[in-house]
């Protein structure tokens, strides 16, 4: 704890070392704002924030999993006859991949010792009811509790599974976006030359997603992403309206799957993970009922392909049709409590013997959040399948003490077999902290 202690000031004095007096930082938290926008014929407004963070993983040879210090610095401003542009970057650094010794393969630490990332890059145009951005964009169709439903467009960085803020997680992608804004609808056009993939890490890792009883330790696995000139990009599109109170949303995508199938080959190397071709089409809904508000998501995918225990199955997996959906309702208790609860389900229309997942697959999630005054915030999640022992349980604390500073601290425990979504990170359970400044 002493060590832990020496980090956190470390890294609050560097901080501190860095930033100024900057805007609201939940607001800027919630809207993945760095820097509000200056007024028309201002200058550059500039923010960010400096955090670090850690997590020591309590598995039977309990090791240091995150020691990471990240900026991410945003700059923004108009450039005149009403557009604007907005540049986002990240820098960040991982010590404990080298701290751990031999404990982690090469390619892991090479993974995730560094990374300098540009997040986002765009310069919007108005014109009427419509307004155009073009550049590297955050496109966010689906916004259901702890995972991706109709949220299709955005790749992701999965190297910690699903347990950051959605904000930091998703990967922007380079995108054309047309939108139309009338009075109770909005329309989206959307194109993607060059698209951006999930970010899975490399095996060895904490929260690589595929085990060692399906990657043996040793075997190579090579990304073989589709060319990135721009001919084989995705599109979409799609519609919302305001009907009597009610939130309705409908879209069609036409992409390169962001998250990898595994494709056993019979030439080195032994596998590949291939960015299939899929179609997906969905809708979204959301109505404030008074004590609660409903909402939910539903996708429809063609294209997707998945592992398959079956000797006879070609490349090691089943091509199959899937419906995903999720219904879910927030209830406010109070001005201080604030429950979530989640249905959700995919549907295999194209099940096989030896796929390694049910035909039916439900799952389930409750969230509570519960504040004490103004600095203290508790929140607790679980999610578990209800056709196993399959769960994840999530408790964590924030404390807000300073308008600029946010400092908090959890556990992210996982059970369950090493083939299901949350049982392959039994091995990775883990506590974690982390200090932040906004400026």
């Amino acid at each position: 704890m002493r060590v832990v202690k020496g980090m956190l000031v470390a890294a609050a004095c560097a901080a501190s070392t860095l930033a100024a007096a900057g805007d609201d930082p939940e607001l800027d938290a919630l809207f993945d704002i760095g820097a509000s926008a200056p007024a028309s014929g201002s200058g550059i407004a500039l923010g960010g924030y400096a955090e670090f963070s850690g997590a020591y993983t309590t598995a039977a040879k309990g090791h240091w999993s995150k020691l990471r210090a990240r900026t991410e610095l945003s700059a923004n401003g108009n450039a005149g006859g009403g557009m604007k542009w907005r540049v986002t970057g990240r820098l960040e650094a991982d010590a404990a991949q080298n701290l751990e010794g031999d404990f982690y393969p090469d390619a892991v630490r090479r993974d995730q010792r560094t990374d300098a990332v540009l997040r986002e890059a765009y310069l919007d145009l108005p014109a009427g009811d419509w307004e155009f951005r073009f550049g590297r964009q955050q496109v966010v169709w689906g916004e259901m509790v702890g995972f991706f439903f109709a949220d299709v467009v955005s790749a992701r960085d999965l190297r910690e599974f699903l347990l950051p803020e959605f904000e930091s997680l998703r990967i922007p992608q380079w995108a054309a976006r047309a939108e139309y804004f009338g009075a109770d609808t909005h329309f989206e056009l959307l194109w993607v030359p060059v698209a951006s993939y999930d970010r899975i890490g490399k095996p060895g890792a904490d929260f690589y997603p595929y085990p060692a009883q399906l990657v043996p330790s040793g075997v190579a696995v090579v990304e073989k992403k589709p060319d990135q000139d721009g001919r084989d990009g995705n599109w979409g599109l799609r519609a919302s309206r305001l009907i009597d109170g009610w939130d309705l949303s409908a879209f069609y995508y036409d992409s390169r799957n962001v998250e990898p199938s595994l494709y056993r080959v019979s030439f080195a190397p032994a596998y590949e993970l291939r960015h299939d071709r899929i179609r997906q089409f969905g809708g979204t809904f959301s109505k404030d009922m008074g004590p609660f508000v409903l909402k939910g998501e539903v996708v429809h995918a063609s294209g997707r392909r998945f592992i398959s225990l079956d000797p006879n199955a070609p490349f090691g997996l089943r091509k199959s049709d899937t419906l995903d959906y999720a219904v879910g309702v927030d209830v406010p208790v109070g001005s201080d409590w604030r429950f979530n609860v989640q249905y959700f389900e995919r549907l295999h229309f194209n099940h096989a013997d030896g796929m390694l997942v049910e035909r039916n697959e439900p799952g389930a999630t409750f969230q509570a959040v519960h504040t004490f005054g103004s600095e203290f915030e508790f929140e607790f999640l679980a999610a578990s399948s209800l056709i196993r022992r399959d769960f994840m349980l999530r408790p964590k604390l924030t404390w807000k003490f300073a308008p600029e500073w946010r400092a908090l601290m959890g556990v992210d425990y996982f059970e369950g077999r090493h083939t299901a979504l949350f049982g392959r990170f039994d091995d990775s359970d883990r506590v974690y902290f982390e200090v932040r400044r906004w400026f």
